[in-house]
């Protein structure tokens, strides 16, 4: 799969009829009201939980690098995550704990 297509948004119409397909093998009726936008919700929904894999890290880090003189271990807590199972596609969520040494540099990870 083009990775840039799947997440940029340029085949809205392909994932759209996609997720319709997927409805009616389901014995759903995708024309029914309660499931008019379901195809533009989950295609919406797909590239606002999968974007990050576009995101360029210079820019996320915004320039939070910051020399130090120690070699301490930096430890930081209770960052809050959430992704999509590889398997079936289903969210889930957590918090992550990060531990480094650093060498020269620290990354302000704590905003």
């Amino acid at each position: 799969m083009n990775e840039e297509k799947a997440l940029t948004g340029t085949a809205p119409v392909e994932l759209r009829s996609l997720v319709e397909q997927i409805l009616v093998s389901l014995g759903e009726d995708p024309s029914r009201e309660g499931l008019l936008r379901t195809p533009e919700r989950v295609d919406q929904s797909l590239r606002f939980l999968t974007k990050g894999y576009l995101e360029n890290v210079d820019e996320v880090l915004n320039g939070a690098l910051f020399s130090v003189k120690y070699d301490e271990m930096v430890v930081v807590r209770d960052i809050d995550f959430f992704s999509l199972c590889e398997h079936h596609l289903l969210p889930f969520y957590g918090k992550c704990h990060v531990a480094y040494i650093p060498h020269e540099r620290v990354v302000g990870l704590s905003k």
